[in-house]
């Protein structure tokens, strides 16, 4: 299972569980993928941004991720480096509770769902655990979050997976376009660009 390389932009439309917007860029590097972009959005009445950007291998592994959040409190800068074998050092120190974690998941982005689908090339019918370094958009936080895909039947260009994450009792199908790049996400954002 492979997809087409990713276009030079992305955006979408945040819905259901927050107000906003997100832009994502991607530029193709000798060691992999930068992902860099940014969400404005609004949630339980309080409005935040959240910049990151990501270094990710030739395998779609994550190997650093910078995010940087903006509230009306302050601004905060966190930054994760994992060694690609699932070992983690969140702001330079040892991350153990993140141990074979291979991705980033940031909860204010619908992008950082195109790594695990990536890095896993599930083919229709496989399904497979995606452990992931989650980092939360209130406080940028980070812990574990534990999430499964089950890569569905292709309907054409568009390819759906089934997608959960116990921690928040949270399921849903996610559509993907050519390039793995969320296209719709129940109740969380819409591709519109």
């Amino acid at each position: 299972m492979s997809f087409a390389a990713p276009p030079a932009s992305a955006a979408w439309s945040h819905e259901g569980a927050r107000s906003g917007f997100e832009v994502a860029y991607f530029e193709p590097g000798a060691e992999g993928y930068h992902l860099r972009g940014c969400t404005t959005a609004v949630e339980h009445d309080v409005p935040w941004i959240v910049g990151y950007d990501i270094a990710v291998d030739r395998t779609w592994t994550t190997r650093r991720a910078v995010v940087t959040a903006r509230w009306a409190t302050g601004t905060r800068t966190t930054v994760l480096e994992a060694d690609g074998e699932g070992h983690w050092w969140v702001d330079g120190a040892e991350a153990g509770d993140l141990d074979g974690c291979l991705d980033v998941d940031l909860e204010s982005s619908a992008m950082t769902n195109t790594l695990p689908v990536h890095r896993l090339a599930l083919p229709p019918g496989r399904r497979a655990s995606a452990p992931a370094a989650y980092v939360r958009a209130e406080d940028l936080t980070v812990e574990r979050l534990e999430q499964d895909y089950e890569h569905l039947v292709d309907n054409g260009r568009r390819q759906r997976y089934d997608y959960s994450a116990r921690a928040f009792e949270f399921t849903c199908t996610l559509v993907y376009d050519e390039s793995g790049l969320v296209l719709s996400y129940p109740g969380i954002a819409a591709r519109t660009a």
